[in-house]
């Protein structure tokens, strides 16, 4: 009897076959943990995504993430054989004690290694993600992880801030006062700091969390940004088309029945002209460029374009906004109160 995990990649090979046709550009294999997968899955997934798509491997970025604790000499030389030409990894940070808090698999010493050993197999593109504002962490402390980072001079890196979810171990422990949250000044001042470090050492902030060295921005997410339409396969995967938003059903089982007997098990959302303009807000505001005014004129209208300038005085007054060169984009300031500029310059249909 096959495994769950073998029924599940037959299964996307056969979404994609459902979905046939189509140029594909880039690549990523992640939402989950496909460092996990065999060589003959990994295979596998390749030789459906070349039969039922148009793709220039010579030319396509490729990312897959990897945990760094499954990274070992013998499947870094598997990956160097497959077409993958970018790695992404969750490092998340440089201690062992907040791995241990995060309950990651992997250690520092792995961390480290995995980029090594990546580096032996030939890949010129890596990744790494970081975390910040972890309970009591101190600046020293931020420094050091940044500091790490650097030292193993990967081409992209990504940073986010712990996030306190409700119904989390983590809420739980910060409502019953085991742990404090770090505060708001820490958090800013944190976030500045790593700005300043990763710009110093040549890496361009092209997105509110995320830092390339010149020619390496992630070109699959810069698509999410852009409004490039793409295509999700998998269970709880999202496609986009240009004109709907399509989500598949998370149940792995559902959707593995489901695409036997032929069927995408996907929702579907037809977006309104108002969707548009909101989702163009909400994506441009976090990049670097910012909202071009141009291009919100010519797609959606003068009326929606003195919308965007009548809801964002205020947040330029506060120099959370700047306007240049015809483009409306964040201060730094204005990172650290991104969500709340971005709600004020959305548009609620009428």
């Amino acid at each position: 009897m096959l495994s769950l995990r073998q029924r599940y990649v037959e299964a996307l090979c056969e979404e994609m076959r459902l979905r046939r046709g189509g140029r594909i550009q880039t690549i990523y294999l992640g939402g989950g943990t496909p460092s996990q997968l065999s060589p003959e899955m990994l295979s596998l997934l390749f030789a459906a995504i070349d039969d039922s798509y148009e793709v220039d491997w010579r030319q396509a970025e490729i990312t897959m993430e990897c945990n760094p604790d499954d990274i070992t000499p013998s499947y870094a030389d598997m990956l160097g054989s497959l077409p993958v030409n970018r790695v992404s990894m969750g490092v998340q940070s440089f201690s062992d004690q907040r791995l241990r808090f995060l309950h990651r698999r992997h250690n520092v010493t792995q961390a480290r290694e995995a980029v090594s050993l990546l580096r032996r197999a030939g890949f010129s593109n890596i990744s790494i993600d970081l975390m910040f504002g972890f309970p009591s962490e101190t600046m020293r402390e931020w420094e050091e992880d940044i500091g790490a980072a650097l030292s193993l001079d990967v081409e992209h890196l990504s940073a986010y801030s712990l996030m306190v979810e409700e119904g989390t171990l983590l809420h739980q422990m910060v409502e019953s006062h085991q742990v404090e949250e770090i505060d708001e000044e820490t958090y800013i001042l944190m976030y500045e700091t790593l700005v300043g470090r990763l710009s110093k050492a040549g890496y361009e902030h092209y997105e509110i969390s995320n830092f390339a060295r010149p020619g390496y921005r992630s070109r699959h997410n810069s698509s999410y940004w852009n409004n490039t339409p793409y295509i999700g396969i998998g269970a709880a995967a999202h496609s986009y088309d240009g004109t709907s938003r399509q989500s598949n059903i998370d149940d792995v089982s559902a959707y593995i029945t489901s695409i036997a007997h032929g069927n995408i098990p996907m929702e579907r959302e037809i977006l309104s002209t108002t969707d548009h303009y909101n989702d163009m807000i909400t994506t441009a505001l976090r990049t670097s460029e910012g909202i071009d005014l141009s291009e919100v004129s010519s797609r959606f209208g003068p009326s929606y374009l003195d919308y965007l300038l009548e809801n964002a005085r205020v947040a330029i007054r506060k120099r959370q906004l700047i306007m240049e060169q015809e483009h409306l984009h964040l201060t730094l300031s204005g990172i650290a109160v991104s969500d709340m500029v971005a709600s004020d310059l959305i548009m609620l249909e009428s």
